[in-house]
């Protein structure tokens, strides 16, 4: 798995998505930020994992 991210950048990556008001749903990033989803992926058991921890720190 191709990982260009560390866990802190794809936690800032989803907070600025959330913040411009894009889609955070799975189907959607995978299509248009696939690194994202990849390093998502990586670090976290799934993407609502993800979303969640962005949300929360």
């Amino acid at each position: 798995m191709d990982v260009t991210m560390s866990s802190a950048e794809v936690l800032e990556e989803i907070r600025r998505l959330n913040t411009s008001g894009s889609s955070l749903s799975k189907k959607h990033v995978k299509r248009t930020h696939p690194q994202l989803m990849r390093s998502a992926l990586h670090y976290f058991p799934d993407w609502d994992s993800a979303i969640e921890r962005s949300i929360s720190s």
